[in-house]
Protein backbone atom coordinates (compact mmCIF):
# COMPACT_ATOMS: atom_id res chain seq x y z
CA UNK A 1 0.00 0.00 0.00
CA UNK A 2 1.48 3.58 -1.39
CA UNK A 3 1.77 5.98 1.73
CA UNK A 4 1.09 9.72 0.29
CA UNK A 5 2.71 12.23 2.19
CA UNK A 6 0.38 15.23 2.76
CA UNK A 7 1.34 18.17 1.50
CA UNK A 8 1.70 21.42 3.80
CA UNK A 9 -1.72 23.44 3.28
CA UNK A 10 -0.53 26.89 1.63
CA UNK A 11 -1.60 29.61 3.61
CA UNK A 12 -3.94 32.13 1.42
CA UNK A 13 -3.53 35.65 1.71
CA UNK A 14 -6.65 37.04 1.74
CA UNK A 15 -7.92 40.61 0.39
CA UNK A 16 -8.44 43.62 2.91
CA UNK A 17 -12.24 44.80 1.94
CA UNK A 18 -11.90 47.70 -0.03
CA UNK A 19 -12.93 50.10 2.90
CA UNK A 20 -10.04 48.83 4.88
CA UNK A 21 -7.37 48.99 1.98
CA UNK A 22 -8.73 52.62 1.28
CA UNK A 23 -8.16 53.63 5.43
CA UNK A 24 -4.71 52.48 5.03
CA UNK A 25 -4.12 54.06 1.71
CA UNK A 26 -5.58 57.41 3.34
CA UNK A 27 -3.75 57.01 6.69
CA UNK A 28 -0.04 56.57 4.39
CA UNK A 29 -0.97 59.64 2.64
CA UNK A 30 -1.71 61.83 5.59
CA UNK A 31 1.27 60.16 7.72
CA UNK A 32 3.51 61.32 3.74
CA UNK A 33 1.85 64.31 3.35
CA UNK A 34 4.24 66.79 3.10
CA UNK A 35 6.72 64.16 1.30
CA UNK A 36 4.16 63.76 -1.27
CA UNK A 37 3.33 67.08 -2.09
CA UNK A 38 6.98 67.24 -2.09
CA UNK A 39 7.77 64.51 -4.39
CA UNK A 40 4.29 66.08 -6.54
CA UNK A 41 6.34 69.78 -7.11
CA UNK A 42 9.60 68.58 -8.22
CA UNK A 43 7.99 66.08 -10.64
CA UNK A 44 5.68 67.81 -12.03
CA UNK A 45 8.14 70.69 -14.06
CA UNK A 46 10.03 67.50 -15.20
CA UNK A 47 6.76 65.32 -16.64
CA UNK A 48 5.59 68.67 -18.34
CA UNK A 49 9.09 69.08 -20.26
CA UNK A 50 9.07 65.42 -21.04
CA UNK A 51 5.43 65.41 -22.00
CA UNK A 52 5.65 68.69 -24.16
CA UNK A 53 9.08 67.62 -25.79
CA UNK A 54 6.71 65.07 -28.09
CA UNK A 55 4.15 67.43 -28.95
CA UNK A 56 3.71 69.25 -32.51
CA UNK A 57 4.38 72.83 -32.66
CA UNK A 58 1.07 73.64 -32.51
CA UNK A 59 0.02 71.85 -29.95
CA UNK A 60 2.78 72.66 -27.59
CA UNK A 61 1.48 76.43 -27.88
CA UNK A 62 -1.68 75.55 -26.44
CA UNK A 63 -3.12 74.51 -23.00
CA UNK A 64 -2.90 71.17 -23.56
CA UNK A 65 -0.92 68.65 -21.43
CA UNK A 66 -1.48 65.60 -22.71
CA UNK A 67 -0.11 64.85 -26.83
CA UNK A 68 -2.51 64.20 -29.18
CA UNK A 69 0.40 62.44 -31.36
CA UNK A 70 3.06 61.36 -29.80
CA UNK A 71 6.24 62.86 -32.27
CA UNK A 72 9.50 61.35 -30.83
CA UNK A 73 11.31 62.75 -34.03
CA UNK A 74 11.39 65.72 -32.29
CA UNK A 75 14.75 64.18 -30.49
CA UNK A 76 16.07 63.32 -33.96
CA UNK A 77 14.86 66.99 -35.68
CA UNK A 78 16.94 68.89 -32.41
CA UNK A 79 20.05 67.39 -34.05
CA UNK A 80 19.45 68.78 -37.54
CA UNK A 81 18.64 71.92 -35.97
CA UNK A 82 22.02 72.56 -33.93
CA UNK A 83 24.98 70.48 -33.51
CA UNK A 84 24.73 69.24 -30.46
CA UNK A 85 27.06 66.24 -31.08
CA UNK A 86 29.86 68.83 -30.94
CA UNK A 87 28.18 70.49 -28.10
CA UNK A 88 28.15 67.97 -26.14
CA UNK A 89 31.51 67.02 -26.62
CA UNK A 90 33.06 70.28 -25.53
CA UNK A 91 30.91 70.22 -21.99
CA UNK A 92 32.10 66.37 -21.25
CA UNK A 93 35.77 67.69 -22.55
CA UNK A 94 35.61 70.45 -20.24
CA UNK A 95 33.95 68.58 -16.99
CA UNK A 96 36.01 65.58 -17.52
CA UNK A 97 39.22 67.49 -17.28
CA UNK A 98 38.17 69.99 -14.93
CA UNK A 99 37.39 66.78 -12.79
CA UNK A 100 40.75 65.13 -13.11
CA UNK A 101 42.49 68.47 -12.26
CA UNK A 102 40.69 69.13 -8.89
CA UNK A 103 41.41 65.61 -8.41
CA UNK A 104 45.69 65.53 -8.71
CA UNK A 105 45.70 69.44 -6.85
CA UNK A 106 42.99 68.90 -4.06
CA UNK A 107 43.43 65.55 -3.07
CA UNK A 108 46.82 66.49 -1.59
CA UNK A 109 45.78 69.50 -0.34
CA UNK A 110 42.65 67.65 1.77
CA UNK A 111 45.60 64.98 3.01
CA UNK A 112 47.92 67.66 4.44
CA UNK A 113 44.97 69.40 6.13
CA UNK A 114 43.48 66.46 7.39
CA UNK A 115 46.38 63.90 8.56
CA UNK A 116 49.71 66.08 8.62
CA UNK A 117 50.57 68.45 11.90
CA UNK A 118 51.79 71.41 10.44
CA UNK A 119 52.51 74.95 11.43
CA UNK A 120 49.90 77.58 9.62
CA UNK A 121 47.22 74.30 8.56
CA UNK A 122 44.89 76.36 10.35
CA UNK A 123 45.22 79.62 9.15
CA UNK A 124 45.25 77.73 5.74
CA UNK A 125 41.98 75.65 6.22
CA UNK A 126 40.55 79.19 6.87
CA UNK A 127 41.99 80.63 4.09
CA UNK A 128 40.39 77.84 1.87
CA UNK A 129 37.29 78.62 3.69
CA UNK A 130 37.18 82.30 2.62
CA UNK A 131 37.99 81.25 -0.85
CA UNK A 132 34.90 78.91 -1.12
CA UNK A 133 32.86 81.62 0.38
CA UNK A 134 34.28 84.27 -2.38
CA UNK A 135 31.66 84.90 -5.14
CA UNK A 136 33.39 84.33 -8.93
CA UNK A 137 31.89 87.08 -10.11
CA UNK A 138 33.86 88.87 -8.05
CA UNK A 139 37.26 88.31 -9.70
CA UNK A 140 35.59 87.72 -13.16
CA UNK A 141 36.84 90.90 -14.72
CA UNK A 142 40.76 90.93 -13.82
CA UNK A 143 40.79 87.00 -14.84
CA UNK A 144 39.32 87.56 -17.94
CA UNK A 145 42.22 90.17 -18.68
CA UNK A 146 44.81 87.67 -17.73
CA UNK A 147 43.24 84.80 -19.94
CA UNK A 148 42.96 87.86 -22.26
CA UNK A 149 46.58 88.90 -22.25
CA UNK A 150 47.81 84.90 -22.81
CA UNK A 151 45.12 84.51 -25.46
CA UNK A 152 43.36 82.14 -24.40
CA UNK A 153 39.91 83.83 -24.31
CA UNK A 154 37.19 81.65 -26.78
CA UNK A 155 38.49 78.82 -26.19
CA UNK A 156 37.81 76.57 -22.59
CA UNK A 157 41.16 76.28 -21.26
CA UNK A 158 40.26 79.35 -18.71
CA UNK A 159 37.32 77.25 -17.18
CA UNK A 160 39.44 74.21 -17.09
CA UNK A 161 43.19 75.23 -16.27
CA UNK A 162 42.54 76.97 -13.63
CA UNK A 163 41.31 73.58 -11.66
CA UNK A 164 45.40 73.12 -11.30
CA UNK A 165 45.42 74.79 -8.82
CA UNK A 166 42.64 73.23 -6.40
CA UNK A 167 39.20 74.10 -5.57
CA UNK A 168 38.47 75.20 -2.29
CA UNK A 169 34.54 73.47 -2.18
CA UNK A 170 36.20 70.10 -3.21
CA UNK A 171 39.27 70.89 -0.99
CA UNK A 172 36.81 71.29 2.03
CA UNK A 173 34.81 68.16 1.04
CA UNK A 174 37.39 65.60 0.80
CA UNK A 175 39.01 67.09 3.96
CA UNK A 176 35.88 67.03 5.87
CA UNK A 177 35.49 63.06 5.07
CA UNK A 178 39.38 62.20 5.36
CA UNK A 179 39.37 63.49 8.69
CA UNK A 180 37.33 60.94 9.83
CA UNK A 181 39.09 58.18 9.00
CA UNK A 182 41.24 57.01 12.34
CA UNK A 183 45.06 58.14 12.16
CA UNK A 184 46.20 54.46 13.45
CA UNK A 185 46.06 53.93 9.87
CA UNK A 186 48.52 56.23 8.81
CA UNK A 187 50.74 55.84 11.90
CA UNK A 188 50.87 52.01 11.26
CA UNK A 189 52.13 52.76 7.84
CA UNK A 190 54.31 54.97 8.46
CA UNK A 191 56.08 52.27 10.74
CA UNK A 192 56.28 49.79 8.17
CA UNK A 193 58.25 52.74 6.16
CA UNK A 194 55.64 54.04 3.84
CA UNK A 195 56.46 57.47 2.61
CA UNK A 196 53.53 60.25 2.83
CA UNK A 197 52.51 59.74 -1.23
CA UNK A 198 52.38 56.26 -0.40
CA UNK A 199 50.23 56.32 2.53
CA UNK A 200 47.86 58.80 0.61
CA UNK A 201 47.73 56.35 -2.59
CA UNK A 202 47.77 53.33 -1.30
CA UNK A 203 46.13 53.36 2.22
CA UNK A 204 43.85 57.32 2.78
CA UNK A 205 42.30 57.02 -0.86
CA UNK A 206 41.02 53.61 -0.75
CA UNK A 207 39.27 54.50 2.47
CA UNK A 208 38.48 57.56 1.70
CA UNK A 209 36.72 56.80 -2.12
CA UNK A 210 32.63 57.78 -1.06
CA UNK A 211 34.26 61.73 -0.15
CA UNK A 212 36.29 61.56 -3.25
CA UNK A 213 33.91 60.39 -5.68
CA UNK A 214 31.09 62.76 -4.04
CA UNK A 215 34.14 65.88 -4.62
CA UNK A 216 34.56 64.47 -8.38
CA UNK A 217 30.73 64.36 -9.00
CA UNK A 218 30.15 67.71 -7.43
CA UNK A 219 32.87 69.10 -9.72
CA UNK A 220 31.49 67.35 -13.08
CA UNK A 221 28.03 68.39 -12.38
CA UNK A 222 29.51 72.40 -11.68
CA UNK A 223 31.11 72.19 -14.97
CA UNK A 224 28.29 70.36 -16.75
CA UNK A 225 25.93 73.06 -15.75
CA UNK A 226 28.34 75.86 -15.67
CA UNK A 227 26.74 78.62 -18.22
CA UNK A 228 28.16 82.09 -16.47
CA UNK A 229 31.93 80.42 -17.51
CA UNK A 230 31.56 79.57 -20.78
CA UNK A 231 29.48 82.31 -21.94
CA UNK A 232 31.92 84.45 -20.43
CA UNK A 233 34.90 83.10 -22.44
CA UNK A 234 33.47 81.54 -25.80
CA UNK A 235 30.35 83.50 -26.23
CA UNK A 236 31.63 84.56 -29.86
CA UNK A 237 33.32 81.29 -30.57
CA UNK A 238 30.29 79.04 -31.03
CA UNK A 239 32.67 76.18 -32.18
CA UNK A 240 33.68 76.23 -28.66
CA UNK A 241 29.99 76.37 -27.00
CA UNK A 242 28.79 73.74 -24.20
CA UNK A 243 25.32 72.17 -24.22
CA UNK A 244 24.49 75.22 -21.34
CA UNK A 245 25.40 78.05 -23.65
CA UNK A 246 23.57 76.32 -26.40
CA UNK A 247 20.36 75.66 -24.99
CA UNK A 248 19.97 79.22 -24.17
CA UNK A 249 20.78 79.97 -28.06
CA UNK A 250 18.35 77.56 -29.12
CA UNK A 251 15.30 78.81 -27.12
CA UNK A 252 16.44 82.19 -28.33
CA UNK A 253 15.91 80.72 -32.12
CA UNK A 254 13.10 78.44 -31.72
CA UNK A 255 11.07 80.15 -29.33
CA UNK A 256 8.27 79.38 -30.83
CA UNK A 257 8.52 75.52 -31.23
CA UNK A 258 8.29 74.79 -27.52
CA UNK A 259 8.43 71.05 -28.41
CA UNK A 260 11.67 71.10 -29.84
CA UNK A 261 12.84 73.17 -27.26
CA UNK A 262 11.96 70.59 -24.57
CA UNK A 263 13.39 67.86 -26.05
CA UNK A 264 16.69 69.83 -26.69
CA UNK A 265 16.17 70.52 -22.54
CA UNK A 266 15.92 66.66 -21.70
CA UNK A 267 18.96 65.78 -23.92
CA UNK A 268 20.54 67.73 -22.01
CA UNK A 269 19.51 66.68 -18.19
CA UNK A 270 20.23 62.86 -19.78
CA UNK A 271 23.42 62.37 -19.17
CA UNK A 272 23.23 64.05 -15.71
CA UNK A 273 20.66 62.36 -14.40
CA UNK A 274 22.15 58.74 -15.74
CA UNK A 275 25.46 59.69 -13.95
CA UNK A 276 23.70 60.56 -10.62
CA UNK A 277 21.73 57.36 -10.47
CA UNK A 278 24.70 55.47 -11.34
CA UNK A 279 26.88 57.16 -8.94
CA UNK A 280 24.12 57.79 -5.91
CA UNK A 281 25.68 55.51 -3.57
CA UNK A 282 29.16 57.03 -3.14
CA UNK A 283 27.56 60.12 -3.11
CA UNK A 284 25.46 59.89 -0.26
CA UNK A 285 28.26 57.97 1.40
CA UNK A 286 30.83 60.97 0.82
CA UNK A 287 27.89 63.88 1.98
CA UNK A 288 26.67 61.54 5.37
CA UNK A 289 30.92 61.85 6.07
CA UNK A 290 30.37 58.17 7.18
CA UNK A 291 34.01 57.16 7.44
CA UNK A 292 35.57 54.27 8.29
CA UNK A 293 33.01 51.37 9.18
CA UNK A 294 34.68 48.28 10.71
Amino acid sequence: MAITSARPAVPVRRRAPRNVAWSRFLAWLGTHAIAVAFSIAFLAPIVFILLTAVMTDQQALTPDLWPRVWRWDNYIAVFRAAPLLTYFGNSLLYAVLSTVLMLLSSLPVAYALSRLRWRGRDLLFYSVIVAMLLPPQVIAIPIYVLWAHLHLTGTLWPLILPNLFGDAFSIFLMRQFLITIPQSYSDSARVDGASELQILLRVILPMGKPGVAAAALFSFLNAWNDYFGPLLYTGENQSNWTLSVALASFHSVHQVQWNLTMAATVLVMLPVIVLFFLAQKQFIEGIKFSGVKG
